[in-house]
């Protein structure tokens, strides 16, 4: 059971996020985030010190959010190339869903890398979701489907389809909508990583 703060934090986390991930960070500010929630900003720093360390809870929180869906596929008797759909199909409906949170991972985290040098450095504040995605590869190597290679080569292809594709999305360049895309992208992941 989650304490009154702990849900509290998920609110202020949640709008936040939706505010960061539209108008930016930099041009995002606590007093816009307290005035979307109704809060007065001394409430708000009581929950976050500071805009970074919010910025990084947010990371964390998707990165957390992410990890959970990919673990469940993870954990399924399935083949690699099963759970291949089964990844891009979870990425696309969050970006269907939740495209606040994807477009936070684009747009914020990747773009702003400065925010997040101090506590985030590498992979750390995305842990959650890389660590399913190395467990995805580990296990389709184990069991024959893909090649053993550099986990960044394989992690930068399979996520430069995925970014790619929700980017051209949200650029409202894609005629059609993300799910029409999901056999084809999941097949090209696939067959490039396969043996």
């Amino acid at each position: 059971m989650k304490t009154k703060k702990e849900l509290k934090k998920e609110i202020i986390i949640q709008a936040a996020l939706e505010l960061f991930s539209k108008k930016g960070f930099y041009t995002t500010t606590i007093p816009d985030i307290a005035q979307s929630l109704k809060m007065s900003v001394g409430n708000m720093y009581n929950y976050f010190k500071s805009k970074d360390i919010l910025a990084k809870e947010i990371i964390k929180h998707i990165s957390h959010y992410l990890g959970e869906q990919l673990k469940s596929i993870n954990e399924k008797e399935i083949s690699t190339e099963e759970k291949t759909k089964q990844i891009v199909t979870v990425y696309f409906q969050t970006a269907n869903l939740k495209p606040e949170m994807i477009d936070y991972f684009l747009r914020v985290f990747l773009s702003n890398r400065e925010v997040f040098k101090e506590g985030c450095e590498g992979m750390i504040c995305v842990n959650d979701f890389v660590t399913e995605i190395m467990i995805y590869f580990e296990d389709g190597v184990k069991n024959g489907e893909l090649r053993d290679q550099d986990f960044f080569s394989a992690f930068g292809l399979f996520m430069g389809y995925l970014g790619g594709m929700v980017f051209l999305k949200g650029e409202n360049i894609l005629p059609n909508n993300l799910d029409s895309y999901i056999d084809d992208i999941s097949s090209n992941i696939y067959k490039a990583l396969k043996v």
